[in-house]
């Protein structure tokens, strides 16, 4: 070793696909403004290692700025992110198939990135001197985005390593530069509808997103991917705006909060819960750009219902 409802489908090109996109059309969400101070980009390095690898030596790191120094290069075809900690440092190097750019996406059987053959992508993780003559791996892209340049301004990444051999102990990490959360999870009880008891999470790796002002003073929220299509609708009561920080009760009742979530055909005819907006970010002239949302749903006065995390942008 070296040292499904059509109304779904017509939004999905809005400016969360934007954020998610690869060079030159990402962006567009990295640094929403807002009605009172703007969401934070997180720029981060985070690994986990069993004993047996010979990268991570079985440890564990977290490194953020400002307390460590993370710097990144390179462009869509290949992106290089290096960590420098109080007492150690890591090389992260990312690259897409020959001739390809990175863009959001799950990239499997890849090698290492100075030496990848044919149409494999390139992977090479190293930290503290140590490093692998041969990479056996993969890695998702939840978010890239470039400047006009072609310099990469954004990136939101995870991989899993494995040195000299595909059984080898493997190292994990995730990679953030610049970015914003944009993620769907939920977890639906046996019995509920519309959920069917499933538990989903969607990220930019294998889903686009969408966020709009909606009617009555709330925010629309979807997400296509995963052979999945979900709405959810956040509305406060009659003659409210939504208000980040606090929790709504739905209880069906005539001008209260309404939450509405429904997704590849099944919807509820009557939903009481409750849903939380933990953050909320607006431009100058009211257009929402950045959700922080829980929610519980039961329909039609169940006991079995569904709960979620929304984040874009926030």
């Amino acid at each position: 070793m070296r040292t499904r409802l059509k109304r779904w489908r017509r939004s999905v090109g809005s400016a969360a696909v934007a954020l998610c996109a690869a060079a030159g059309l990402g962006g567009a969400l990295a640094t929403p403004a807002a009605a009172a101070a703007g969401p934070t980009p997180v720029t981060s390095y985070t690994y986990t290692s069993v004993a047996g690898d010979y990268i991570g030596q079985g440890k564990a790191g977290t490194y953020r700025e400002p307390t460590a120094k993370i710097t990144l290069t390179g462009d869509a075809g290949a992106v290089r992110v290096r960590v420098q900690g109080t007492d150690d440092s890591w090389d992260v190097e990312l690259a897409a198939p020959k001739g390809d750019q990175l863009r959001p996406g799950i990239y499997r059987d890849a090698e290492r990135a100075a030496f990848r053959t044919g149409r494999s992508p390139g992977l090479d993780v190293g930290g503290n001197g140590r490093g692998c003559n041969e990479v056996y791996g993969q890695f998702s892209v939840d978010q890239i985005a470039t400047d006009a340049s072609g310099a990469v301004t954004l990136l939101d990444a995870s991989y899993t390593q494995k040195c000299e051999s595909a059984t080898a102990q493997p190292l994990k990490g995730t990679v953030k530069y610049r970015a914003l959360p944009l993620s769907y999870a939920y977890k639906s009880d046996v019995g509920d509808w519309v959920g069917q008891g499933k538990s989903v999470t969607h990220t930019g790796a294998t889903s686009t997103f969408r966020l709009s002002d909606s009617y009555g003073g709330g925010v629309s929220f979807g997400v296509e991917g995963k052979r999945e299509y979900w709405t959810a609708e956040f509305r406060p009561p009659t003659g409210e705006r939504l208000t980040a920080g606090r929790t709504y009760q739905v209880t069906g009742a005539e001008g209260g909060a309404t939450l509405e979530v429904y997704g590849n055909g099944r919807g509820c005819g009557n939903a009481t819960g409750e849903f939380t907006v933990d953050r909320l970010y607006f431009t100058d002239e009211g257009k929402v750009t950045g959700l922080s949302a829980r929610y519980r749903q039961v329909c039609d006065g169940g006991t079995a219902g569904m709960s979620g995390t929304v984040h874009y942008a926030a």
